[in-house]
């Protein structure tokens, strides 16, 4: 389960979110996270099925079945992965934002 706790480490580091709130968004207790990610201990099928939502990837790539690319940005996967500890007033926030972002590059402004 090596490649596992590997995978974890790389998932996390390129959607820059750190480990305390991977665990808390998988329902997890931080130790017991940590142990996984250490390689001490291996999550159970529901476990990784929780820990890939939150990573927004597949437990196939968590446990290095399949193909290795990407199909979407990683800027767009860290965004992604963020929208789910969003509340509804922060979400609407993020949209006008993206909104007015596109339009002006949309418009020529950079």
């Amino acid at each position: 389960m090596e490649s596992f706790a590997s995978n974890l480490r790389l998932r996390t580091k390129e959607l820059g979110i750190h480990q305390a709130d991977v665990a808390r968004r998988a329902g997890l207790s931080e130790k017991r996270y940590s142990n996984y990610v250490t390689g001490r201990r291996e999550p159970d099928l529901a476990t990784v099925v929780r820990i890939a939502k939150v990573l927004q990837t597949t437990p196939d790539r968590l446990l290095s079945f399949g193909d290795e690319t990407e199909a979407e940005p990683i800027a767009q996967q860290r965004i992604r992965a963020a929208i789910g500890v969003l509340s509804p007033d922060d979400l609407e926030t993020v949209a006008i934002m993206v909104e007015a972002l596109a339009s002006k590059r949309h418009a020529g402004g950079g």
